[in-house]
């Protein structure tokens, strides 16, 4: 495949060099074409590798706070979740699917504000995505400008509104599982200033039993030109998320179409709770006239109660930072240089205790008491400090980009229940630890020609360890031999407009290894089923990713606009040099348990189709009659690291049927939207690799029987609605 990128590159370049035609700016071009293309376009320039996004438009094609549905469209991105609105969990380009809970090796951001804290954790509960209107994905190792992370980095925004004048708009929406959503949002604006205040309330049933939810968020953006040349933005919320959980089923019940819960969840009212407060303050603005700064201050907080099978925990963390970055722009001659440098800081001090429990169905909220207990103050640190050049020989159009970014974590971690004559024989699980300063480089070879851009890039990505795996618990020591993953990217690109720039394409052709996979582990001879983390070999991706987009408008029809679009993703993905030891291995001929090293080398990597593609088809009227229509499928998956286990794919077929109008100072919209319309069974999440076998004591199933599956709603279900604006 390696071999394939590279020649498909070099004719590309050639093709397009032979050319020699001067262009003008990308923002120059009056495009045609769909609503996302010419910021898809500027963000494709500007990392010098695969990157896609989403309009406000594309985001409304669903519910927009079910997000896994909308991002799942995109090629080379999958999002899982364990709950009705929560639990999400990303995965770009086949990584990320192999940890339980929230994300990790994927950085997200909101308004250059890191989601992403300084553990290296992504927490999305309590994130108002019917508030985004606008996201962007860059697909690999983006560690140059974005720190830690192999996986990619996800963005979402608040685009400032700067039309003149008020408004005030109610967004609600009622149907299947007793769900009700609402946004009541104002906003002010002049050409000066643009503030945007809202409140939304969502409240679910939810389709599994113990599976209700509960979110509320009020939130506060703005943006106020200082000058010509000097704009202050600000965004703070404040949130609350109440998500419940229903628990695993077995792959019986599932594919039986049975889902009762897991009674050792429901049994305990399981759950997540969080509270939490974000804010964030930018400036942008120019220093000279060939330099300028934009640098946001940040702080999040969340308080979070959850309630599992296994524990109960309570968690305080407060996370204070910066990101600051410069660009200096110069010309000469016939060349453009571009230079980008800046620096991210997070500190993070955070309490977190846990106290497991008994697994006794009478009292379900027993606990082992004080000896089985934690109780933990963090001091987590994260820096990252990057340059990005890009040199442009303007008559060939041709970029030249070399960066580099020097990324450093250290933990700090103390035992608040290791004070003397406390707890009797408690152990002291204090710690801090360093990690070393990784640099990960990233180059690319950009060439516009008329409207096609070409991208051949090398980028690396870097994720050191949480502060949890990076000490052994069940041993009591630290885990010194722990190294963090990195990834290295070859990938070429092509971002294309056809037909007068109304039909866009977008090409790539990738190949990740990743190194020093980080896998948890049971500890050998451990009666209590204690994990630990250890590095346990490579895992090779290579895919190839399709998308095209097309928009067809007439101003004197009924139809005025139609919007079809296809994306395609393909994957071979591997491990290498992948082992690990399995202190439950069963002899098949004596069936006794005996201890074995498993190696996995030429396996498939757990949770990656071998395919996946979405299909949509949008129709606009001229009296304001709309119809979007959208089918993603998820190809055939293993679940296990020996692949045995061969979870069936699915499709969706999601359908949404409209009425959008503007009249005096009024904006409608009126619709009802379809999901799973051709009622199939479907998953949400999937424990994967070293996580299956999940067996959760009271759970009600059969000894030897394995919990590792969410499924989703298996009939279809309608969502009702309607977005009123008025303009004073």
């Amino acid at each position: 495949m390696k071999k394939y990128i590279c020649i498909a590159a070099m004719l590309g370049c050639a093709i397009a060099h032979a050319q020699q035609v001067q262009e003008g700016s990308i923002d120059e071009v009056n495009i045609l074409g769909r609503k996302k293309i010419k910021q898809e376009r500027a963000e494709f320039k500007r990392h010098g590798q695969s990157v896609e996004t989403l309009s406000e438009e594309d985001l409304n094609r669903n519910n927009p706070a079910a997000i896994d549905q909308t991002l799942s469209t995109m090629p080379g991105l999958q999002v899982d979740k364990r709950t009705n609105f929560g639990g999400q969990r990303l995965v770009l380009r086949g990584y990320g699917n192999d940890q339980k809970f929230n994300n990790w090796g994927v950085k997200a951001y909101w308004n250059n504000m890191p989601l992403t804290n300084a553990e290296g954790v992504t927490v999305l509960d309590d994130v108002d995505f019917a508030y985004v209107t606008n996201v962007e994905v860059i697909k690999g190792p983006a560690a140059t400008m974005y720190g830690g992370g192999v996986g990619g980095a996800v963005r979402f925004y608040t685009r400032p509104d700067f039309t003149k004048g008020a408004s005030i708009s109610e967004n609600a929406m009622f149907g299947a599982f007793k769900t009700f959503q609402s946004r009541t949002q104002l906003n002010v604006a002049d050409e000066n200033y643009s503030v945007s205040a809202a409140y939304g309330h969502l409240e679910t049933d939810g389709y599994r039993p113990n599976g209700s939810g509960l979110k509320n968020f009020f939130n506060v953006n703005g943006t106020v030109k200082l000058g010509k040349k000097d704009q202050l933005s600000f965004f703070a919320s404040q949130a609350y998320s109440y998500e419940h959980t229903s628990g695993q089923i077995s792959y019986d019940d599932y594919y039986a179409g049975i889902d009762n819960g897991n009674p050792a969840y429901i049994r305990k009212n399981s759950g997540t709770k969080i509270k939490s407060t974000r804010v964030g303050l930018s400036n942008m603005v120019s220093l000279t006239s060939n330099l300028r700064n934009y640098t946001t201050l940040f702080y999040y907080n969340a308080n979070t109660e959850s309630v599992s099978a296994g524990a109960y925990g309570v968690t305080s963390a407060p996370n204070v930072g910066l990101r600051s970055t410069f660009t200096l722009k110069n010309e000469f001659k016939d060349f453009e240089n571009r230079l980008d440098f800046g620096v991210e800081i997070q500190n993070s001090v955070s309490t977190t205790s846990s106290y497991r429990f008994t697994g006794s169905e009478t009292e379900p909220l027993q606990t082992t008491g004080m000896g089985g207990a934690s109780y933990f103050k963090y001091n987590n640190n994260q820096s990252t400090y990057f340059v990005i050049d890009y040199l442009t020989y303007k008559p060939w159009g041709l970029t030249l980009l070399a960066g580099i970014s020097a990324n450093r974590t250290n933990y700090d971690r103390k035992d608040l229940y290791a004070l003397p004559g406390l707890i009797a024989g408690r152990k002291d699980q204090s710690f801090n630890k360093k990690y070393d300063m990784a640099y990960t480089p990233h180059f690319a070879l950009q060439k516009e020609w008329k409207h096609q851009i070409f991208n051949l890039s090398y980028s690396e990505g870097y994720n050191s360890p949480t502060a949890a795996s990076s000490y052994i618990t069940g041993t009591n020591t630290m885990n010194d031999d722990l190294k963090p993953e990195r990834a290295r990217m070859v990938d070429f690109s092509v971002h294309g407009l056809l037909m007068n720039t109304k039909l866009d394409y977008r090409i790539s052709a990738f190949r990740i290894d990743y190194s020093d996979k980080l896998t948890q582990l049971l500890i050998p001879g451990n009666m209590a089923n204690q994990t630990y983390w250890a590095n346990t070999g490579s895992q090779k991706n290579t895919g190839l990713e399709v998308s095209v987009g097309y928009q067809y408008r007439s101003e004197n029809s009924f139809i005025e606009r139609v919007v079809p679009f296809v994306n395609l993703s393909y994957y071979d993905t591997k491990y290498k040099d992948f082992s690990m030891y399995d202190p439950k291995y069963i002899d098949p001929v004596t069936g006794k348990t005996i201890g074995k090293l498993m190696v996995y080398d030429h396996k498939t990597v757990v949770g990656v189709p071998r395919n996946k593609y979405a299909v949509g088809l949008d129709i606009f009227t001229k009296p304001g009659f709309y119809l979007v229509n959208t089918y993603n499928y998820l190809g055939n998956v293993y679940a296990d690291f020996g692949n045995s286990n061969l979870v069936k794919g699915f499709g969706l077929f999601n359908s949404k049927l409209g009425f959008k109008k503007s009249f005096n100072k009024f904006d409608l919209d009126l619709y009802v939207m379809g999901n799973n319309l051709t009622n199939q069974t479907n998953y949400t999440f999937l424990f994967l690799g070293n996580n299956i076998n999940d067996s959760d004591t009271g759970s009600g199933y059969p000894k030897g029987v394995s919990t590792d599956l969410n499924p989703g709603p298996g009939k279809s279900y309608f969502f009702y609605g309607f977005n009123v604006k008025y303009r004073f």
